[in-house]
């Protein structure tokens, strides 16, 4: 028994003044189930991707989707939190379930409201991710920029394929109507340092930054023996997870050593090797995350993920395009929804329903997404079964 994706919501993503993280949550959720042709009360069990950490005062969030219908109240809801990972932590979660056999219709839900805390205080909630006893009050800006630096010192300075990564998911975002940056940004703007693009942690500018956004996506999963019932239906070829130790000071920062692992193991669940990869949405929180991505998936060998953006392999009309999305860099990167909003972006690729995002003929997607600086790590090679 496997589970099988059937239905997907996702809000904008952005600035939401006038929605509470509950309204996030249940437009989500009530998008997802209706796509999959189901009622409320047809959900056996929910799962909620959120990190939280004092960005809003829910901190007991798990029954906020049972308010969208009577149907889905007294069913079993849990609350999942890796970090950054923390959504793709719910589908993972949700899929076990299913597996067991204690479940045959489930709901996860990726939701954050960030923005209703300022820059500082986000960026001080957001360190709590990373290991308190020695890098307090390090933030992820400076954690990043360290292995950044770090990355530099070993291999030179890459600066520049950092820039075109940035310019690469801006305009791919340009056909994301669900973006929350929809700006075509120039080469020169992102690799110079001016008043508006200002060094944030050496050698990171702004524009290698992910965006501070509220949103939220959610996925229905079922028993693979139900498909029938469905119009569309996509299916895990591969699904692996792979935690690292919490200190930086235990690990090479140069390379995302777990995040090598988790792709060699779902690529081996597959059968599947990464030129066999129609696209790919990788954690691209800070541009230095998503070239080092590269090598840990076997793009590029390490020190060389700069040939992929040189060589043009993970632009849109690339071998492997990356973050077709515009990716969190563009698209958003509200914590707890991410993961599950990188799997819905995947599924509408598999299923030819992306848009003005498809890929032609894409029938196998790879997802990364990665909780602090490269602790948590979960891959999924999704394709279509139905």
């Amino acid at each position: 028994m496997d589970a099988r994706i059937v239905g997907w919501g996702h809000t904008p993503f952005g600035v939401h003044k006038d929605k509470t993280l509950e309204d996030l949550i249940q437009d989500a959720a009530a998008e997802a189930i209706e796509l999959a042709g189901l009622v409320p009360a047809d959900i056996d069990a929910i799962w909620l991707g959120h990190f939280n950490a004092g960005m809003v005062p829910d901190a007991f969030a798990s029954s906020l989707v049972l308010g969208l219908d009577d149907g889905l109240r007294f069913k079993p809801a849990a609350r999942v939190e890796n970090a950054c990972a923390s959504g793709s932590a719910a589908i993972f979660a949700a899929r076990d379930a299913i597996r067991a056999g204690s479940a045959r219709r489930v709901l996860v839900i990726g939701a954050e409201k960030m923005t209703e805390l300022d820059t500082k205080g986000v960026t001080k909630a957001l360190a709590c991710a990373s290991y308190s006893q020695e890098e307090n009050g390090v933030s992820f800006p400076q954690i990043f920029g360290r292995i950044a630096a770090g990355y530099f010192q070993k291999y030179g300075d890459v600066s520049e394929a950092l820039a075109r990564i940035a310019v690469k998911n801006h305009q791919n975002a340009l056909a994301n109507p669900l973006a929350q940056m929809q700006r075509d940004v120039s080469f020169e703007f992102c690799n110079s340092v001016s008043d508006k693009n200002p060094m944030i942690a050496p050698p990171l500018r702004l524009t290698d930054c992910s965006l501070i956004s509220d949103g939220a996506a959610a996925l229905v999963m079922v028993a693979d023996d139900m498909i029938e019932e469905f119009d569309r239906a996509v299916g895990f070829r591969g699904a692996a997870q792979v935690n690292d130790v919490l200190p930086m000071s235990q690990r090479d920062m140069t390379e995302l050593t777990a995040a090598r692992y988790a792709f060699a193991r779902a690529y081996h669940q597959a059968g599947v090797t990464v030129r066999d990869i129609d696209l790919a949405e990788l954690h691209d929180c800070f541009t230095i995350a998503e070239l080092m991505i590269y090598e840990a998936m076997g793009l590029a060998t390490p020190g060389k993920g700069a040939d992929r953006i040189a060589d043009g392999t993970v632009m849109r009309d690339g071998a492997l395009p990356v973050n077709l999305s515009g990716g969190l860099k563009a698209k958003g990167h509200p914590v707890g929804a991410t993961g599950v909003s990188m799997h819905v972006m995947a599924v509408r690729q598999v299923t030819g329903t992306a848009g003005d995002m498809q890929k032609k003929d894409a029938s196998l997607a790879c997802v990364f997404n990665m909780g602090g600086s490269g602790v948590a790590n979960y891959c999924s090679i999704l394709e279509a079964v139905r």
